[in-house]
């Protein structure tokens, strides 16, 4: 009789039962909705500056789906890199060579892929709550 694998999966050790890349492709996607309604959001009219206009036509050019994204992953990636410093204050453990790899990696080319890699070393320590 085969042995069963007694461990349960990295994804399901920590109640989801969900991959890690789609968890982290809906923070994302979460943190760009958050991102898109607090541009929506207006200044009163007092406030606002002739800078504000001229700004505002600058990224008019600019395809705001790009920005929106690279954007997103920024602060998704900021949140992961609190929450690991947070985790290596409390345990005193030094950050592994392997995830500064993978940060420099998801910094030299921002991309779901590489964020992806940064959130599994973060799974690994059960620090994701997402």
């Amino acid at each position: 009789m085969p042995k069963k694998n007694s461990a349960p999966p990295a994804s399901q050790r920590n109640g989801s039962a969900h991959p890690l890349a789609d968890r982290v492709q809906a923070r994302v996607t979460e943190v760009g909705l958050a991102l898109d309604q607090r541009a929506r959001a207006s200044r009163p009219r007092a406030k606002r500056t002739r800078r504000d206009a001229a700004a505002s036509s600058v990224s008019a050019n600019q395809s705001p789906a790009p920005t929106r994204e690279a954007s997103s992953l920024r602060r998704v990636f900021n949140e992961l890199a609190v929450t690991h410093r947070q985790f290596r204050l409390r345990s005193g453990q030094p950050a592994s060579p392997a995830l500064r790899d993978a940060a420099r990696a998801f910094k030299e080319a921002p991309s779901l892929p590489s964020l992806v890699v940064v959130a599994a070393f973060l799974e690994e320590d059960g620090l994701l709550e997402w």
